[in-house]
C-alpha cells in the first residue's frame, strides 16, 4: 500500500469516560446548554481524533448520461460531509474558548485568500486548526486490487472467479461500453445501483487505503508510547462498502472497506477480534455474509486443532480472526424491501458462539418522542449491540492487545434523511450519532486499548451527512469538552447550510452583517477542507435518459427459477434511494436479462477458506 499521506495536525486533549458498561444509560450531557462549564478532564490519557479525506473518492461518478437525479451516490456527499466536519471542529474550538468575538470580523474572503495560501493541506495546516486534538489528513494512500494482502483475503480470486479483474475491466472500458450498449455494468445488474466510470477504481482503491492508513495510525497510538495520545478514527471515503459480499457488488458498493480494514488489522497487526458496529439504516448483508464466512473458516480450524490425533495444535496466531458484527437497522428497507427470505432472515439473525458465529441484528423502531427514543428504545434496545459485543469479547478472553473496533457509519438513519430513504419511518435522531460514537469509545477504552475505526457508508440528504459527522466527531472527541446538542439542531443547521452555500463564481456568504463566530469559522475551515473539484466531464454523446416508469409490485411465483438479483427499493415514484439504489433502478433492472453470474451468498452459505489458510 501506497502511503504518501501527510497529516495537517490540529489538537484538542480530550479525554472520554462515558459511564463504563453502562451502555444506554441517560447522560446528563444530552441537556447540556452553551453557557454550562465544561466538565473536567479525565485522568485517562488524552485522546487524539484524527479525520481522513481521500480527494480520489470524488472521481466515481455517474457518466452514463447528464441526467444524474436520480443518483444519490455522488461525490457531493462528501462536501456535505466535510462541512459537518468543519462545523464540529469550530463548535469544538469555541467550547475550549479558542474563538474570540474578532473571529466574526474577518470576511470570508480574506479567510479563502489565507486559505488558499497555505493549501497544501496534507503537509501542513498552517496553525489553522485550534483544537488540541483534532487532526485531518489528506490521504495520498491507495492499494491494486490485484496485489494486496488484505483485499485478497476478504475479494480473492478463488476456482476460478475473477471479481476483481472483471471489476477493473468494467470501470476501464465503461466509456465504450456505454456507447455500444447503453451501460457500463454487466446485464442483470441494478442499473442505479451501480455505476463506474475510469477513474472509479481510483476512489475505491484509494478508500481502501485510506482505511488501512487510518488501522495502521490508530494501532502504532496504542503500541509506541501507550500512555499518552490514544488516537481514534475517522474516514470519510466512497463508495461505501457494506453491501459488497465476497464477489458480489450491491447497493453502490464494489469492495466491502470495513472488512478489508479488519483484514488488514489482522494480517499486518495481528488483530484476532474484531468488533464491526454498523449503524446504517440499511442492513451490511454483505459485511455479514463476509464475517459469517471468515468465522466459519477460523471456527474449523480451531475444531481441526483440538481433534487433530497427532502433533501440536495450530497455534492460535496462525488461525483466522474472530469477528463480531452487530447492525441497527430498518428491515423493510434495502435489501429487505421486496421480503425475500434470504435477505430477511440474514437482516434478523442473532447467533453466539455456535458454530463460532457472533452476529447480532436489531430492527430499528418508529418513535414517537425524543424521551421515548432514549429512555425506551436506545437504553433498551439499541444499546444491547455494545452488550453483545462485551460478552462476545468476554467469552473470548476479554480486554486485550489484539482488540480492534470497526463502526460502519452509515447516516441515512438520520432525521433529516431523504423522505424517499426514510419512508418506514425507521428513524434516529441526530444525537444518536454523538451519543453511540460517546458509548462505542468507552467500549474501546474498556476492551480496545480506545482503538476504534469509523467509516463511512450510506447517507445521501445533504443535511443528514452534515448533520450527522457533526454530531459523530464530537462524540468520537469524548466528554472532555462540554457538548451541547443544540448544536445540531434544525435553527443551527439552517445557519449552517447558509454559511457554506456552494456559489459559482462567488465565495461562501454568510447571509448577514454579524455572523456568529462559530460560523466564520466553519466557513474558514471549510475552504481548506473543501479545496478538490471533480474535473468536468468530457463532451461525448450521452445516452438519453430512461423514459421508464417503475413496474407494479406483484407476487414473485414461487417456482420461479430466476436467480436473485440485489435489487432496490419500488414503493414510492421519488427518485431517492437507499443505501442500496434509486427507486428507479428496480423497473429498470426487470428490462435486462437476469444476472448470470454469482448471486450475494446467503448469509450461512457460500464459505470458501481465505486464502493461504488450511
Amino acid at each position: 500500500m501506497s502511503t504518501k499521506a501527510a497529516d495537517s495536525n490540529i489538537k484538542i486533549e480530550a479525554g472520554s469516560e462515558v459511564d463504563p458498561l453502562g451502555f444506554g444509560t441517560p447522560l446528563p450531557l444530552s441537556q447540556a446548554s452553551s453557557e454550562s462549564e465544561a466538565r473536567p478532564s479525565s485522568s485517562k490519557a488524552p485522546t487524539h481524533v484524527k479525520i481522513y479525506l481521500q480527494d480520489d473518492c470524488l472521481k466515481h461518478r455517474f457518466i452514463r448520461s447528464r441526467d444524474t437525479s436520480s443518483i444519490v451516490e455522488r461525490p457531493e456527499r462528501l462536501r456535505a460531509v466535510k462541512i459537518g466536519l468543519a462545523a464540529a471542529i469550530a463548535r469544538i474550538e469555541e467550547a475550549e474558548g479558542a474563538l474570540k468575538p474578532s473571529d466574526a470580523n474577518v470576511s470570508v474572503d480574506d479567510e479563502l485568500v489565507a486559505a488558499l495560501g497555505k493549501m497544501d493541506i496534507a503537509t501542513s495546516d498552517g496553525g489553522l486548526i485550534r483544537a488540541r486534538s483534532i487532526s485531518v489528513t489528506r490521504s495520498a494512500a491507495t492499494v491494486d486490487l490485484l496485489d494486496d494482502a488484505a483485499v485478497q483475503y476478504v475479494h480473492g480470486d478463488i476456482g476460478g472467479d475473477m471479481y476483481l479483474q472483471n471489476l477493473k475491466t468494467w470501470a476501464r472500458d465503461s466509456e465504450n461500453n456505454i456507447i455500444k450498449k447503453g451501460s457500463e455494468m454487466p446485464q442483470g445488474m441494478p442499473p442505479l445501483d451501480l455505476y463506474l466510470c475510469p477513474s472509479s477504481i481510483d476512489a475505491i482503491q484509494g478508500a481502501i487505503g485510506a482505511v488501512c492508513q487510518a488501522v495502521d495510525t490508530v494501532i502504532a497510538s496504542t503500541c509506541v508510547n501507550p500512555s499518552t495520545d490514544t488516537q481514534r478514527a475517522f474516514v470519510a471515503v466512497r463508495p461505501p462498502g457494506h453491501h459488497c459480499g465476497e464477489d458480489t457488488p450491491s447497493g453502490f458498493c464494489f469492495v466491502n472497506n470495513v472488512a478489508i480494514g479488519a483484514a488488514h488489522a489482522h494480517l499486518k497487526h495481528g488483530i484476532r477480534r474484531a468488533i464491526i458496529l454498523d449503524i446504517d439504516l440499511h442492513h451490511g448483508n454483505g459485511t455479514q455474509s463476509i464475517v459469517w464466512q471468515i468465522n466459519e473458516e477460523t471456527y474449523q480450524q480451531t475444531l481441526e486443532s483440538e481433534q487433530s490425533p497427532s502433533g501440536p495444535n495450530i497455534p492460535r496466531s496462525t488461525r483466522g480472526p474472530q469477528i463480531f458484527y452487530g447492525s441497527i437497522h430498518d428491515v423493510l428497507s434495502f435489501p429487505c424491501e421486496d421480503g425475500k427470505a434470504s435477505f430477511v432472515q440474514a437482516a434478523s439473525t442473532s447467533i453466539h458462539g455456535p458454530h463460532g458465529q457472533h452476529i447480532e441484528n436489531i430492527h430499528l423502531q418508529t418513535y414517537s418522542s425524543e424521551t421515548y427514543f432514549w429512555d425506551v428504545l436506545y437504553k433498551e434496545q439499541y444499546s444491547v449491540l455494545l452488550k453483545r459485543a462485551s460478552q462476545f469479547l468476554d467469552s473470548t478472553g476479554g480486554p486485550g492487545d489484539d482488540v480492534m473496533v470497526f463502526i460502519s457509519c452509515g447516516f441515512d438513519a438520520c432525521e433529516h434523511e431523504y423522505p424517499s430513504m426514510s419512508r418506514h419511518n425507521r428513524k434516529v435522531p441526530t444525537s444518536f450519532y454523538h451519543r453511540f460514537a460517546l458509548d462505542t469509545c468507552a467500549f474501546a477504552d474498556i476492551y480496545a486499548r480506545g482503538r476504534v475505526v469509523s467509516v463511512l457508508e450510506g447517507g445521501y440528504s445533504d443535511r443528514a451527512l452534515s448533520s450527522g459527522a457533526m454530531a459523530h466527531i464530537c462524540g468520537l472527541v469524548g466528554d472532555a469538552i462540554q457538548v451541547d446538542e443544540r448544536w445540531w439542531d434544525l435553527e443551527n443547521l439552517i445557519k449552517l447550510e447558509k454559511a457554506t452555500k456552494a456559489r459559482k463564481f462567488v465565495h461562501p456568504s454568510l447571509g448577514n452583517a454579524d455572523p456568529e463566530p462559530w460560523l466564520t469559522r466553519t466557513s474558514e475551515l471549510l475552504s481548506h477542507l473543501d479545496v478538490y473539484r471533480t474535473p468536468p466531464q468530457a463532451s461525448r454523446n450521452w445516452v438519453p435518459p430512461t423514459s421508464r416508469t417503475l413496474r407494479e409490485r406483484k407476487k414473485v411465483s414461487r417456482s420461479s427459477s430466476t436467480p436473485e438479483v440485489a435489487g432496490k427499493d419500488t414503493q414510492t415514484p421519488v427518485p431517492m434511494s437507499g443505501c442500496s439504489s434509486t427507486s428507479a433502478s428496480a423497473s429498470e433492472s426487470e428490462a435486462v436479462s437476469p444476472l448470470t453470474a454469482k448471486k450475494l451468498p446467503r448469509v450461512i452459505l457460500h464459505v470458501r477458506p481465505p486464502e493461504g489458510t488450511s
